[in-house]
């Protein structure tokens, strides 16, 4: 007796697997998007400047530096020729247009002065950080600056001044007197470390004491401003002036005029928080 089997049920098991596989592909294919929109796209680091001030040099900021390129951050500390707003300001110009990408721009001291100035139509720099620095208004000098807000600094009295050739009218190369280097730039930090910046430091020409400042950046350009109570190379009145004045997120702390080097952590504190604006 010959037997006759059925093919239906095989033939609607093959086309129930053959639906499942194709909702399968379906739902994968939809669901691909969905998880790939949750993806956001990896944006570069900003390149972040350096600039020192009178009295010091990049090496001032090695301890921030290494802090920022062990996070990822592209960074540079300028040389700062210390000759004047004009001249030092042209010059981080040009190094600014090497470089790809945005910039944060921070400067100590003097150094502030020159990223107010180098900075001023520059499309890529998206930030200022001032630590313990000169933010000049147009026409501004340093040494105006120095009175905002009715402080005091005494360190004009104890400037040694040295020829440079090609000085003019009385100008010459400034340092601070190694004797009261210590106590006027950075008392809390140990005397052993600042007898040694004492007798490495890098001098500024007199004049660029007294030369107006250009146009500010920090009228187009978001700033961020650290000011050291216990500033006495800058009176903290008058950074406390000058942050207001161009609107800087501010904090204060209690360090001497070289924050960076007394307080790093807070510094990149302020420095990461200006990136990531």
């Amino acid at each position: 007796m010959t037997i006759h089997r059925s093919r239906r049920p095989r033939l609607l098991v093959a086309a129930l697997v053959g639906i499942l596989m194709l909702a399968g592909t379906t739902l994968a294919a939809a669901a691909a998007p969905a998880s790939t929109a949750l993806k956001k796209p990896m944006t570069p680091k900003p390149t972040v400047v350096l600039v020192h001030g009178a009295f010091a040099d990049s090496s001032g900021w090695n301890t921030v530096a290494g802090s920022l390129l062990s996070d990822g951050y592209p960074v540079i500390a300028f040389s700062n020729p210390l000759r004047g707003p004009g001249s030092d300001s042209e010059y981080l110009r040009q190094l600014l247009a090497t470089i790809d990408g945005p910039v944060v721009l921070v400067g100590h001291s003097y150094g502030g002065a020159v990223i107010t100035n180098a900075a001023k139509s520059d499309p890529d720099v998206k930030a200022l950080v001032y630590i313990a620095a000169y933010a000049l208004a147009e026409g501004e000098s340093v040494a105006e600056a120095n009175a905002l807000g009715g402080g005091h600094t005494d360190v004009i009295d104890h400037l040694v001044v040295r020829p440079f050739p090609g000085a003019t009218g009385g100008d010459g190369d400034a340092y601070i007197d190694p004797a009261h280097f210590p106590r006027l730039f950075a008392q809390d930090l140990p005397r052993s470390t600042t007898r040694v910046m004492a007798a490495t430091q890098r001098p500024g020409a007199l004049a660029a004491l007294v030369t107006p400042s250009g146009a500010a950046a920090w009228e187009d350009i978001p700033s961020w401003y650290l000011v050291a109570r216990q500033d006495r190379i800058i009176p903290p009145e008058a950074e406390r002036a000058m942050a207001a004045r161009a609107g800087s997120t501010t904090v204060e702390i209690d360090s001497s005029h070289v924050a960076m080097l007394s307080h790093p952590s807070v510094v990149l504190k302020l420095i990461r928080a200006a990136a990531d604006s």
